[in-house]
């Protein structure tokens, strides 16, 4: 069973804020069925997209990096994702760190 994705991203945004990490949702999804991309930004100029892949072999799903560069690049690559997908929710998480939580257990 899958979680709403409404609900998931929540429970994300809400994570982010225990470690004072800022996210935003830039755009807004299907509360139910919306796929969603994550952007870090690390605040020098340089982004990446993150989108959750299915693992065939193995049912497991994964962060996978869409788009990774200069943010002009990562936006352009992310707005295509927007076009092909009316249903997707972005969400822009900015650390200088580039810490943005999805490799911890319960985000996959």
């Amino acid at each position: 069973m899958r979680l709403a994705s409404g609900v998931w991203v929540s429970a994300y945004l809400a994570r982010l804020r225990v470690y004072d990490i800022p996210a935003f949702v830039v755009r807004k999804g299907d509360e139910t069925a919306g796929a969603v991309l994550v952007k870090l930004n690390t605040l020098d100029g340089q982004a990446k997209a993150f989108q959750r892949s299915f693992d065939l072999m193995t049912g497991d799903r994964k962060w996978m990096v869409l788009s990774e560069g200069p943010e002009r690049d990562v936006d352009q690559s992310v707005g295509k994702q927007v076009s092909f997908d009316s249903d997707l929710w972005v969400i822009e998480v900015e650390d200088r760190h580039g810490r943005h939580l999805l490799d911890e257990p319960g985000l996959e």
